[in-house]
């Protein structure tokens, strides 16, 4: 086996992986100041954004559970594998050739981790399928496929292909390609038997199930011949170290960009209802393969879907959006009979948050989005979509139509059904609105219904929740006026001070030692070389800010051109050690108040290059400082300097008060003395050339 990555090939995978791209492909991002964006995390489940990331200095951190790190770290955390792994698979991304140390063997070149190699072994797969599609023995695929008017283009678009009869076709195609049999088995493309190793998709039609990047991750096939061993209509991959049921969605790939733009996803039950879907223009469908829409499945639609527009308003239920008709909104398409109906109470057991941007579209008779396009064409697919009524209300009345109404019996029938429905409602605040449209549609007084609500509510041990309450933000906007006045500054300063996580102090002392370091990671260049030479390690008064300033002494201290602000940070990481590892990514994601943009950032108000070209920023040489970032530093580099002094002062007078010696007096009021005279020379010295 190869040694270890080459370190010149780590930083070259460093350079080329865009901190922005990579995160964005799982959790959408929205601005949040200049160069800063925030998101939901992907590493725990939560409703207010908290995750920030700031790809100029390539660096991310989520104030909600405290993981952070560089680009390495993200993909590590994401993907479940260790830092060699994270650097091959972006090594793999950015077609970038690894080298390894000598480990006694010869230099081997980069053939791919484990992980990398099973995402290879599915794309092979997915060739050798598609190829298949056209051979005479696909002619039953292509007919199912045809008679649900979808084209050869249609199918080509979606990666629809053919798994063959036999015992190990692709087997042997993969074998030919250089993979083993182990990798054939972990990828979920074969299994064991007793004769050797064999196809696990045979005689059906394929689609390939892909994550939100477009890489293939497992297959769904569906049966075409009575003879098939499996008797199972559809199968998929089983579990694999890429493909777990619970955390894919079919479609995502092709549906992700209209997802984030519309804030809308429609949740269909099939891969020909995912097709159907999109070719009738309904561009945000995806379905879960092969198990009910779960806790794993919201999330991923919840990070997608986010919307925090209005600040610390908590934003739940469905949204207008410019330019939409429907937003901000889940669409299922149950099916209107007794499956669709346990399909629809499933999703009672979402976060409440969750359910107030739920809908359900179901069509008159019956008929799922593929064969509803069949029979009444794209207009029908858009008009159910557009229809979809909340979730509580379309359980609801199914369970009140079940029983006639017009008589005593009927209407107490439909209470005790009815009843248990709301109760499951976590929401306190919709307890009495759905409460008082149930009595009003079954014709029963109020109080009636609210009694029979709380007693199954006590029965069923529903805890209560407010989806509407508002949550504090745990992270700043920068705000959009020209200039920012003192009161803003402080007031940013303050929210980071209450943010932060390394020391649980909230202070002047300790917000502009804070804020000092903020600059320092995100943007050494800003503070005067003159000024920082001046400062020592007594001028902070922060223990892990005294360790933080001593790492940075020890690589040398302010950085030198033409030093990228990845490498720089990775080398204070590096010299900062675990312990502030965390504290370094809280400080590079840290809002400070200034307004204007990096100069000669080359970006546009999004903060991402124009005409799609990648840039990243966390690579390139760090921009010179503007003015104002100058000035803000001085300020900050010349109170920690003052404070320092005003600190040595305090201590020899100290010392001169409790000294019995006349000569040690002395001696201690003249110290005294020469560092009154030394901290007023460096004011007028260096704190006035250096505030132009």
């Amino acid at each position: 086996m190869a040694g270890m990555i080459k370190k010149e090939d780590i930083e070259r995978v460093r350079n080329a992986a865009d901190l922005y791209d990579i995160v964005s492909a799982t959790v959408a991002l929205k601005p949040s100041g200049v160069g800063a964006y925030v998101g939901l995390c992907p590493f725990h489940d939560e409703r207010t954004p908290s995750f920030n990331v700031r790809p100029s200095v390539g660096s991310w951190h989520c104030f909600g559970c405290g993981r952070g790190g560089d680009v390495f770290k993200f993909v590590e955390e994401e993907e479940n594998i260790d830092f060699r792994e994270a650097v091959e698979l972006l090594a793999d991304k950015y077609h970038i050739e690894l080298h390894y140390e000598n480990n006694g063997n010869d230099s081997k070149q980069h053939k791919g981790t484990k992980r990398a190699r099973l995402l290879e072994a599915n794309e092979e797969a997915q060739r050798f399928f598609e190829s298949q599609i056209l051979t005479e023995e696909a002619l039953p695929a292509r007919k199912l496929l045809a008679g649900r008017n979808f084209s050869q283009q249609d199918c080509a678009h979606f990666g629809c292909g053919y798994a063959p009869q036999g015992w190990d076709n692709l087997v042997r195609h993969l074998a030919d390609k250089g993979f083993t049999q182990q990798e054939m088995l972990d990828a979920g493309l074969a299994r064991q038997g007793a004769r050797g190793v064999y196809d696990y998709f045979r005689g059906r039609a394929t689609w390939p199930i892909r994550d939100s990047t477009g890489r293939t991750l497992g297959f769904g096939a569906r049966k075409l011949y009575d003879d098939d061993s499996i008797n199972a209509k559809y199968i998929n991959t089983p579990d694999t170290q890429l493909y777990h049921k619970n955390q894919v969605l079919y479609g995502i790939d092709l549906a992700k960009p209209q997802i984030v733009k519309k804030r809308q996803v429609v949740i269909v039950e099939g891969y020909t209802d995912v097709m159907a879907m999109h070719l009738a223009g309904v561009d945000t469908a995806v379905a879960t393969c092969g198990t009910a829409f779960g806790a794993e499945h919201a999330k991923i639609v919840r990070r997608l879907i986010a919307d925090d527009s209005l600040g610390a308003v908590n934003l739940t239920g469905p949204l207008h959006v410019e330019g939409q008709p429907l937003s901000s909104r889940i669409v299922f398409t149950f099916d209107g009979d007794a499956a669709g109906q346990k399909a629809a109470l499933h999703a009672f057991g979402l976060d409440s948050s969750f359910q107030t941007q739920t809908f359900v579209a179901v069509a008159d008779n019956n008929l799922d989005p593929c064969d509803l396009r069949i029979e009444r064409g794209d207009d029908a697919l858009r008009a159910l979509v557009a229809n979809a009524v909340p979730l509580f209300d379309f359980v609801i009345n199914v369970a009140i139509r079940r029983f006639d109404t017009s008589y005593t019996t009927g209407q107490m029938g439909a209470v005790k059904a009815v009843a248990p429905l709301i109760a499951r409602i976590k929401d306190e605040s919709l307890l009495d609105i759905y409460s008082r449209k149930a009595a009003r549609q079954i014709g029963v007084d109020l109080d009636i219904m609210q009694r029979e609500v709380r007693s199954a509510r006590r029965a069923q041990h529903v805890r209560s929740e407010d989806a509407y309450v508002s949550r504090q933000r745990t992270y700043e906007r920068a705000p959009e006026e020209p200039r920012m006045d003192e009161s803003r500054v402080r007031q940013i300063e303050h929210n980071n001070a209450q943010s932060q996580s390394f020391f649980r102090i909230d202070d002047r002392v300790f917000i502009t030692e804070m804020q000092f370091m903020a600059v320092l990671v995100q943007m050494p260049r800003a503070i005067n070389t003159e000024l920082f030479n001046a400062l020592t390690v007594h001028c902070f008064a922060t223990p892990v800010f005294q360790t933080l300033f001593e790492a940075v002494e020890s690589i040398g201290g302010l950085p030198q051109e033409p030093t990228s602000p990845g490498q720089w940070i990775h080398a204070l990481t590096k010299a900062g050690g675990p312990m502030l590892a965390p504290v370094i990514t809280e400080l590079a994601v840290m809002t400070l108040p200034l307004n204007e943009k990096t100069p000669n950032s080359g970006q546009n108000d999004s903060g991402r290059t124009a005409a799609g070209e990648q840039n990243n920023q966390a690579a390139a040489p760090m921009p010179e400082a503007s003015a104002a970032q100058r000035q803000y530093a001085n300020q900050l580099t010349a109170s920690l300097i003052d404070t320092g002094y005003m600190r040595r002062i305090g201590m020899l007078k100290h010392k001169a008060n409790r000294a019995t010696n006349t000569h040690d007096k002395i001696e201690l009021l003249g110290a005294i003395t020469d560092v009154e005279l030394e901290r007023k020379n460096l004011q007028s010295q260096i704190f006035g050339s250096a505030a132009g």
